[in-house]
């Protein structure tokens, strides 16, 4: 038996006007996912556990099943994992966004955050601009190190992990009473600001319409983590194929394989038909057990603010991982077990993460199940089928349905 979860990063929402009343979920066009509803078991889990923060961090902890309340030490160090940065136990991992605010006259503190992604930034441009702003600001205390697209890291010695807000909770807000308390965090943000506000490739970005990448922001901060070994807890030799920093991270703290997938990048653009075939081919021909495939577009699109587009994600997800993935399955003659699920919601209507529970579909290729609900928010909650702890849901995965 084979084992696949497709994770579509803030997928779930809230019922949309313009939508007919519909989620996303509810109103894309997913053949893929109305034909193998009708044969799974169709459910909510609650990922977050009370009190946590909603973050894919802690969801996608949950989600593999590590409980994020005794795993987790925050997210930008599970990120340095991924990156590769060995971190002492003094350091403290700091993610550092490369954002846009607003360009005006107001002092930095009074301007307005407009896009936590700076128009999904490529890493190339990325990379230029997180090096002018190195050499400004680093120094011995204050380490930069580069991620993917817009998402970078700080290593703070000897740090204290700070209370730091997310960018993509406050987009559209004036920023000055969400900046850090610490000082030195705070004054490099502004010096940010007058290193990259008028940098070429901003002058360039702006001449084609899109967000300059004018300013760093920091949140995220923790501490070195301890996962233990995925394998040696389910019995199950796993890999992981996703664009974002914090997977990889989690997937190398957990030992499994990480799969890099060229033309993977998180966007709505992303290589979806490379990360499925790549699940296809770890499971068949690499001989792996379990493979965990992450798709961000979704939740990106949710922090956008963007029903077409998210709608779209979807789509995508449906059409160019879900089918592949079930179709080379099947060709190859494997059983297998397949679970479909958001980590968390990202709804439309607030642009940033919720902690409600979301709807999972568990699949397998050996039952027949005949039901009549569709995969959606709405009959998932209908069902009466619960995962009350979300990090419960991989044995879940790996037992029986009921």
């Amino acid at each position: 038996m084979k084992y696949v979860v497709v994770l579509g990063d803030g997928m779930a929402d809230e019922p949309i006007a313009e939508l007919g009343n519909k989620t996303p979920l509810e109103y894309a066009n997913t053949p893929v996912l109305d034909a193998l509803s009708k044969n799974s078991e169709i459910g909510l889990v609650k990922t977050i556990p009370d009190g946590m923060n909603p973050g894919s961090d802690t969801a996608n902890l949950s989600v593999l099943g590590y409980d994020p309340e005794i795993y987790y030490t925050g997210r930008s160090p599970l990120e340095a994992l991924s990156i590769g940065v060995a971190m002492k136990d003094t350091d403290i991992a700091i993610r550092c966004n490369i954002v846009t605010v607003s360009e005006d006259d107001k002092p930095y503190e009074e301007k307005t955050i407009i896009d936590h992604s700076s128009s999904e930034i490529n890493t190339e441009d990325a990379a230029v601009l997180l090096e002018a702003v190195r050499k400004e600001l680093e120094n011995d205390i204050y380490k930069f190190y580069l991620g993917t697209s817009y998402r970078h890291l700080l290593i703070w010695d000897k740090g204290t992990v700070a209370d730091l807000t997310a960018p993509h909770d406050i987009l559209g807000r004036v920023i000055g009473k969400y900046l850090p308390d610490e000082e030195d965090l705070r004054e490099m943000m502004r010096k940010s600001y007058d290193v990259l506000v008028n940098h070429p490739i901003n002058v360039e970005r702006k001449a084609k319409g899109l967000n300059p990448a004018n300013s760093v922001w920091f949140w995220g901060a923790g501490t070195r983590p301890s996962l233990s070994s995925f394998e040696e807890k389910n019995h199950k030799k796993g890999a992981m194929i996703s664009a974002v920093d914090l997977l990889k991270g989690i997937a190398v703290g957990a030992g499994m394989k990480n799969i890099n997938v060229e033309g993977a990048d998180g966007t709505l653009h992303t290589n979806y038909e490379g990360k499925a075939e790549a699940a296809v081919k770890v499971l068949v021909e690499d001989g792996y057990d379990f493979v965990y495939v992450h798709v961000e577009a979704p939740d990106e699109m949710g922090h956008q603010g963007s029903v077409e587009r998210k709608v779209k994600a979807i789509e995508n997800l449906d059409e160019k991982v879900i089918r592949i993935i079930k179709e080379g399955l099947e060709k190859s003659g494997e059983d297998f077990r397949m679970m479909v699920l958001p980590d968390h919601p990202t709804p439309i209507c607030v642009r940033t993460h919720t902690s409600d529970p979301v709807p999972y579909l568990l699949y397998d290729s050996t039952n027949v199940l005949e039901k009549e609900w569709d995969y959606n928010e709405a009959d998932a909650k209908k069902s009466g089928n619960y995962i009350a702890q979300g990090h419960k849901a991989m044995d879940y995965l790996f037992s029986n349905i009921k």
